[in-house]
């Protein structure tokens, strides 16, 4: 009788738990990704199922993130969208698609093209701004043996909060300095976005040395 209410209460706190998916400040926004794990999964096909039936309710990033088919509305097709795109039927997500092209930021690392997702805040729209026109240019030194930073040669808008960050993470630090990281740290910083078609392996081989040049472009 005992092991029977402990399992129930398990039960309720787990479903308690999971009622609410939102916004988590650790994991960088990546389309499909609705459990906010920083990967897309087939736990993320089946959180949007729970959701559409009303078992739990995805909010800001997470429902931002699990929206993939291009519809303003979360359904089962969104679903089906992120199955595929696990089993690699698909490389990209119709939302992904429908971004007008001149809005699409690019980067590149030592002449490698890194696929980006970049965060939605004024920092990052600022960016946009300032490469309309001409590609940005960023000479970088390595420091501390997890990252890659330089002057962006201007000032962007700061929304600093303390972060622990994760390889591939794209950070602004002290309102014109871009860092991107093979590493970890922790640290008052602006996120600009997320590198997300690269192993850890591949960025330490990517971005370890010395320096490396960055390249931003629409």
């Amino acid at each position: 009788m005992k092991r029977t209410i402990s399992l129930v209460l398990a039960f309720i706190l787990a479903v308690s738990m999971l009622t609410t998916l939102g916004v988590s400040a650790q994991t960088a926004f990546v389309y499909g990704d609705a459990d906010g794990d920083g990967e897309v999964t087939a736990v993320d096909a089946t959180v949007v199922i729970r959701h559409t039936v009303h078992l739990l309710t995805l909010t800001g990033d997470r429902l931002r993130a699990a929206t993939v088919s291009g519809d303003d509305e979360l359904t089962i097709v969104d679903a089906t969208w992120i199955q595929r795109k696990v089993v690699r039927m698909i490389d990209r997500f119709p939302v992904e698609d429908s971004e007008p092209e001149d809005k699409v930021m690019k980067m590149t690392i030592n002449g490698t093209p890194v696929s980006v997702e970049w965060e939605d805040n004024e920092a990052v729209k600022a960016l946009r701004e300032a490469v309309k026109d001409a590609p940005l240019t960023v000479n970088t030194s390595a420091y501390g043996g997890f990252e890659q930073v330089g002057s962006l040669g201007m000032s962007l808008p700061r929304s600093d909060t303390r972060i622990t960050t994760s390889p591939g993470d794209i950070i602004l630090y002290s309102g014109d300095q871009i860092v991107v990281f093979y590493g970890s740290n922790t640290w008052a910083y602006t996120r600009l976005g997320r590198i997300t078609d690269k192993t850890d392996k591949e960025l330490a081989a990517l971005l370890s040395g010395s320096g490396a040049e960055i390249v931003i472009s629409l």
